[in-house]
C-alpha cells in the first residue's frame, strides 16, 4: 500500500497534483471554497445603497453565514457525519452547494430578508468545508499538523479577502458577477479534492472504535475529546480569538471608509485595502506556522493572540489621531495577528483529542467558536451604528479572556500529569 492509498481513500491521478503535494492540494481548494464566506461582504457599499440597509444590517448578513455554519457542524459533530462519511465527498458535496446557494443570493435576492436566507444556506454549505478540510491536512500530513494546519487557514483567510481583491478588478461590473465569481471558484475547489481523496492516517469512514473500560466497551464520542484538559485549553484560546476575528473581519471596510485611510488612498481603493489588511493574515498563518516547528503551536498562537489584542487597544485608542500612514500600518499588524494563532489552536486540539474522533471535535469546537462570532458581530456592528470606530473596544474582551482561558486549562494539565 502506498502513502497515497488506504482503504477507503482514492490515489492522486494527476500528474499536476501530485507535483503540487496533497497539503497544497487541499489549502488551495479551501482558498477557492472559503471565497464563498464573505463574497457578500464585497458588496458593503453597494448593498447599504441600493436595499438602503445600516451597517447592523450588514452583521446580520455575516451573521446569517455563522448561523448556519454553526447549524452545519452541530449537525456534522453529533450526529457522526465527519466520521460516519469519508472526508473528501463532504468537502465536494459541501462546496458545490455553497457555489449554488451563492449564485442564488446574487441572482434571486430581493433585500435583506431573502438575502439572509441564502446566506445561512451558504454557511450550512461551508461547514463542509472549513472543519473537513482540516480533517483532510490531518490524514495526510498528521506530523506536522501545525504547519500544514498554518496552510490551510492562509488559504482560508485569502478566501475572505478574495472577494475584496475581485470587487476591485471589477470595479465597473455589477456585483452579482463578483460574487458569481466565488461560486465559480468553489466549484474549482470541489473538483480539486475529488481528484485528491483522502489521505492514509485517520481511520476510514464508518470504521468503528471504541474505548475499553473495566466491564464494558462503549463507542467513543465528540465529549471524549472535552475530557482532556489540553484540548479544552487549545478550545478556550480558540473561543477567545474567534470573539475578535469575525467581527474584525466584518467591519474592516467600515473602519478603512471612517477614517483618514480612504481620502489618503483613495487610488487602493476601499475593497483594495480592505483585501490587504484581511488578505495579510495569510502571511500571518504562514510566518506563525513556520515558527510553530521552532517553538511550538502553544507560543505562536498565544504570542498572536495577545499581539492582536494589543493592536485592538492600540486602535481603539489612537484611531482619531494616528497619520494615515500608521493607521495604515497598525491595520495590517492587526490583520496579520488576529488570524495567525487559529491554525496553531486548532493543531494543539487535534493533537490532544483521541484520533478516531478528530473530524468531530474539531467541528464542535468551530461550531462553539462560530457561535461566539454571531454574538461579537451583531454588538459590534449595532455599537459602531451608534459610536463609530470607538466600537472597536468591544473586540479586546475576547483575547484577553482566551489567554487566561488557556492559561487555566493548562495548569491543570499540567498538574494532573505531575500527579500521574
Amino acid at each position: 500500500m502506498t502513502s497515497g492509498q488506504f482503504e477507503g481513500a482514492t490515489p492522486i491521478p494527476s500528474r499536476f497534483l501530485r507535483r503540487l503535494g496533497p497539503v497544497a492540494t487541499i489549502a488551495l481548494a479551501q482558498l477557492f471554497g472559503t471565497s464563498l464566506w464573505f463574497s457578500a461582504n464585497s458588496a458593503t457599499d453597494t448593498l447599504m445603497t441600493s436595499w438602503q440597509i445600516s451597517a447592523a444590517d450588514i452583521g446580520w448578513l455575516t451573521n446569517a453565514v455563522q448561523g448556519g455554519f454553526i447549524l452545519g457542524t452541530m449537525i456534522m459533530a453529533l450526529g457522526g457525519l465527519a466520521e460516519r462519511y469519508r472526508a473528501s465527498l463532504i468537502f465536494v458535496v459541501s462546496a458545490a452547494c455553497g457555489a449554488l446557494f451563492n449564485a442564488c443570493f446574487a441572482w434571486f435576492s430581493e433585500g435583506l430578508a431573502s438575502g439572509i436566507v441564502f446566506r445561512f444556506l451558504v454557511g450550512l454549505s461551508l461547514a463542509g468545508i472549513y472543519p473537513v478540510g482540516m480533517k483532510l491536512i490531518v490524514s495526510w500530513a498528521p506530523e506536522r499538523t501545525g504547519q500544514a494546519l498554518a496552510q490551510l487557514v492562509a488559504m482560508l483567510t485569502l478566501g475572505t479577502a478574495l472577494p475584496h481583491a475581485l470587487r476591485e478588478a471589477g470595479t465597473d461590473l455589477p456585483w452579482q458577477y463578483v460574487i458569481l465569481a466565488s461560486s465559480m471558484l468553489a466549484l474549482l475547489g470541489a473538483v480539486l479534492i475529488h481528484l485528491l481523496g483522502d489521505g492514509p492516517h485517520l481511520p476510514g469512514a464508518g470504521q468503528k472504535k471504541q474505548v475499553s473500560g473495566s466491564r464494558s466497551e462503549r463507542p467513543l464520542t465528540v465529549f471524549d475529546a472535552f475530557k482532556v484538559n489540553r484540548f479544552r485549553a487549545a478550545a478556550l484560546g480558540y473561543f477567545g480569538h474567534m470573539w475578535e476575528l469575525y467581527a474584525f473581519w466584518t467591519v474592516v471596510p467600515l473602519l478603512v471608509a471612517n477614517t483618514a485611510l480612504i481620502s489618503e488612498y483613495s487610488a487602493v481603493g476601499l475593497s483594495g485595502m480592505a483585501f490587504s489588511i484581511i488578505g495579510i493574515g495569510a502571511l500571518g498563518c504562514l510566518v506563525g506556522g513556520g515558527l510553530s516547528r521552532r517553538i511550538g503551536s502553544a507560543k505562536v498562537a498565544l504570542g498572536a493572540l495577545a499581539s492582536s489584542c494589543v493592536c485592538a487597544v492600540v486602535f481603539a485608542l489612537f484611531w482619531r489621531d494616528l497619520p494615515a500612514m500608521w493607521l495604515g500600518i497598525l491595520l495590517l499588524a492587526w490583520g496579520a495577528t488576529v488570524i495567525a494563532d487559529s491554525p496553531q489552536f486548532s493543531a494543539l486540539a487535534a493533537q490532544a483529542c483521541p484520533k478516531e474522533v478528530v473530524g468531530a471535535a474539531l467541528a464542535i469546537q468551530n461550531s462553539i467558536g462560530f457561535a461566539i462570532t454571531v454574538v461579537s458581530i451583531a454588538a459590534t456592528t449595532a455599537l459602531f451604528d451608534r459610536i463609530g470606530l470607538d466600537a472597536a473596544w468591544l473586540l479586546v474582551p475576547g483575547p484577553i479572556v482566551g489567554l487566561l482561558g488557556f492559561a487555566w486549562a493548562s495548569r491543570r494539565a499540567s498538574k494532573f500529569e505531575t500527579n500521574a
